[in-house]
């Protein structure tokens, strides 16, 4: 038999001491192979590239106060970081159903999962949104604890090809699923200045929403749709023009996260599926099940506060937090991304 030697694959070569974008962080892309790196990464306060770092696991541990032989929903599975914590409450006895719409990440979760060596008998993975629970809860029956962790994974924000940060040049798509609607690329197409300004305004109290708008349509006009993330960064930049030189690094940045923002609760139909699921929630928990979910804007918070109060008065819900339950200064000093997190919960009655 003829001998064929493989050829070896030279890693992509970054300039300067430190790589730079997110392909050439070769090293935080494989964790498992190099975790002094991590380790370095996350002491910094930083996230490693193509990690997430769970936010507010011992809260929501504490709450949910999962004992073996429950059975459990991750409606958000993610990284699987809360997946696994909970995984390891059941030690062995019980199950978790865990849903998630990106085709991507839940793959490669699935995958790390089942290699720790959680099994189809004690974890099952469904790409599947979670306003369809009660679809889930048909066929596997009513949960005892469920968590809904709102955010934006951090693998998704920091791939470019994904198109969720104005910090790194990509389309801009921001679908949690690739493969499903519209981009938001093609809905900045769609739109015209008085829809835009309203969407913003709606999905993230954007200040400088007309303006926003406007320079879009006139961008639009010239023949220069917007297609990337810098081009609605640009866009952004020329519509803050107006504002004191001083002023507009600030405001650019903000008013960037705002737009970003919205889009993407516009391209996912976020509120319309997080109204959909809070209707549906405590219709699939058993009597005294325990619900927790992370939000991580005040539009998110507001639908959950409401959507737990009105049940508590019809009496669906036992309890629910008075207050949110917010990460500790420890936590966000670790993870800057905790920092705009909220934590809301409600019993079963």
């Amino acid at each position: 038999m003829e001998h064929q030697e493989t050829q070896h694959k030279r890693r992509v070569r970054y300039s300067g001491t430190h790589p730079k974008n997110y392909k050439e962080k070769y090293k935080e892309l494989q964790p498992e192979k190099y975790g002094d790196t991590i380790e370095k990464v996350i002491r910094k306060g930083s996230t490693p590239a193509g990690m997430h770092i769970s936010i507010c696991v011992q809260e929501i541990l504490d709450f949910l106060q999962i004992q073996p032989g429950q059975r459990g929903l991750d409606a958000t599975l993610g990284y699987g970081g809360h997946t696994r914590k909970m995984l390891e409450c059941l030690k062995g006895q019980g199950h978790i159903c865990a849903l998630d719409v990106d085709p991507i990440e839940s793959a490669k979760t699935e995958e790390r999962l089942r290699k720790l060596g959680y099994g189809e008998d004690i974890l099952t993975v469904r790409l599947q949104n979670f306003a369809d629970i009660d679809r889930v809860a048909e066929e596997e029956g009513l949960f005892d604890f469920v968590l809904a962790d709102l955010g934006v994974s951090s693998m998704q924000i920091d791939n470019p090809d994904r198109g969720f940060s104005y910090k790194t040049e990509g389309p801009l798509d921001l679908r949690m699923n690739p493969l499903k609607g519209v981009s938001a690329a093609e809905r900045l197409r769609e739109m015209d200045m008085y829809e835009l300004q309203g969407m913003l305004e709606e999905n993230a109290d954007e200040p400088y929403a007309a303006e926003i708008a406007r320079e879009a349509m006139a961008r639009r006009k010239r023949g220069r749709a917007i297609e990337t993330t810098t081009d609605l960064k640009e866009t952004i930049q020329e519509a803050l023009r107006f504002l004191p030189s001083g002023e507009q690094k600030e405001a650019v940045k903000k008013s960037c996260q705002r737009t970003f923002q919205a889009l993407r609760i516009d391209v996912n139909n976020e509120y319309e599926v997080l109204y959909t699921f809070l209707e549906k929630l405590p219709h699939v928990l058993t009597p005294g099940g325990r619900a927790a979910i992370l939000t991580f804007h005040s539009g998110e918070d507001r639908l959950v506060k409401k959507s737990f109060k009105r049940f508590q008065d019809e009496g669906l819900y036992r309890e629910i937090a008075r207050e949110v339950i917010r990460p500790s200064a420890e936590e966000c000093s670790r993870n800057s991304r905790a920092r705009s997190t909220k934590m809301r919960w409600a019993v079963r009655a």
